[in-house]
């Protein structure tokens, strides 16, 4: 170990993001992105910005994105944050509104970056089982905390909780923040987003980079009460005033105005991932009911770790989890019809 480091950076436990293999000719749905790009007229904005006034500082509070983001969801920009991504979005929130007395609870099987951010910014956590199904309990949170965070549709599972059962669950912890992680509530949820002006407690979440295709560009975003967006604002204007290039601002804008070409990507997502469910059903599969870009599907006759090996030796990358519960499951993203066809095949 370094002998110049911090004394914590020891203990810390990173996060480990998906492979970006650098091979070519691969068929990857491992990291869920879109497999339709972005939205051609969000590119034509972000190539205007692509000139001279590069040479200018950004906006640093993002007016023309929370705008945008505002009016596509009712919302006032007071309830609006913007990050570079909503992983930096999320690290705010762990930072800035859980560091209480008692555990931040949040599931087992869960978004894997949030015991890093405990790890990070010294939180204590309780992981709360899934049931059997690998659904979200709502009475197992109704328990003393210092705050909640979930992902609606969950990840890896891809499972939804309704949106009548997040209300319950914002009703049983009204003195901590609830907050719904929605990378993925555009294929198939509804977003708590319309929940915000009743509770004063919820923040939702949300990344341009699945259902808006721009992984590439990291943008992400929090709504809710301008008291929980006050606090994020004071930690990211202490950590870094323009999260957000020019760029950025301008294509995020445009994303959300084009609602045409986003409605169109998402329902293509939708009806290949419905396709793909009778087809890894058919071949066997038990696949779990999925309301993300992805599917979580294990075979009873065959060993995940193996399946994926397999599948990587004919071109095909999926992500699979050593993780207790899951390990026999596979994580696969939702590719154009051409895609998941070339995955069938490599199983076959």
């Amino acid at each position: 170990m370094s002998r110049f480091w911090s004394p914590f950076v020891k203990d810390l436990v990173p996060y480990v993001p998906g492979e970006q293999p650098k091979l070519a000719r691969l068929v990857k749905l491992n990291t869920n992105e879109n497999p339709y790009g972005p939205s051609p007229k969000a590119v034509e904005a972000m190539r205007g910005e692509l000139g001279d006034n590069l040479r200018l500082y950004p906006d640093p509070n993002g007016d023309r994105l929370k705008q945008a983001v505002a009016e596509y969801y009712g919302v006032t920009p007071a309830q609006v944050f913007v990050g570079n991504g909503s992983d930096e979005v999320l690290a705010h929130i762990f930072h800035g509104l859980f560091q209480h007395d008692g555990p931040l609870l949040f599931p087992d099987i869960s978004y894997s970056f949030y015991p890093v951010y405990c790890g990070l910014y010294g939180i204590t956590f309780e992981q709360v089982p899934l049931d059997e199904q690998f659904q979200i309990r709502v009475e197992d949170y109704r328990k003393p905390n210092a705050g909640i965070i979930f992902p609606n549709p969950n990840a890896p599972t891809g499972c939804l909780l309704p949106l009548q059962a997040v209300e319950q669950l914002l009703q049983a912890s009204p003195d901590s923040v609830v907050v719904v992680d929605e990378a993925y509530i555009d294929f198939g949820g509804e977003t708590a987003i319309s929940l915000v002006n009743r509770y004063d407690n919820l923040l939702v979440t949300q990344t341009l980079s699945k259902s808006r295709s721009l992984a590439g560009l990291r943008v992400g975003l929090a709504v809710g009460h301008p008291d929980l967006i006050e606090a994020l604002e004071r930690i990211k204007n202490s950590f870094n005033s323009y999260p957000l290039d020019r760029a950025a601002i301008v294509g995020a804008a445009v994303a959300f105005e084009d609602r045409a070409y986003f409605d169109q990507t998402c329902r293509k997502v939708i009806d290949s991932r419905e396709k793909l469910v009778a087809q890894l059903q058919a071949k066997g599969f038990e696949v779990l009911p999925s309301a993300a870009n992805f599917v979580f599907a294990r075979h009873p006759q065959q060993d995940a770790g193996e399946l994926a090996a397999r599948l990587r030796e004919q071109g095909v990358i999926v992500r699979h989890f050593k993780q207790a519960r899951i390990d026999q499951f596979l994580r696969i993203t939702i590719g154009t019809p051409e895609m998941n066809q070339a995955l069938l095949d490599a199983l076959g």
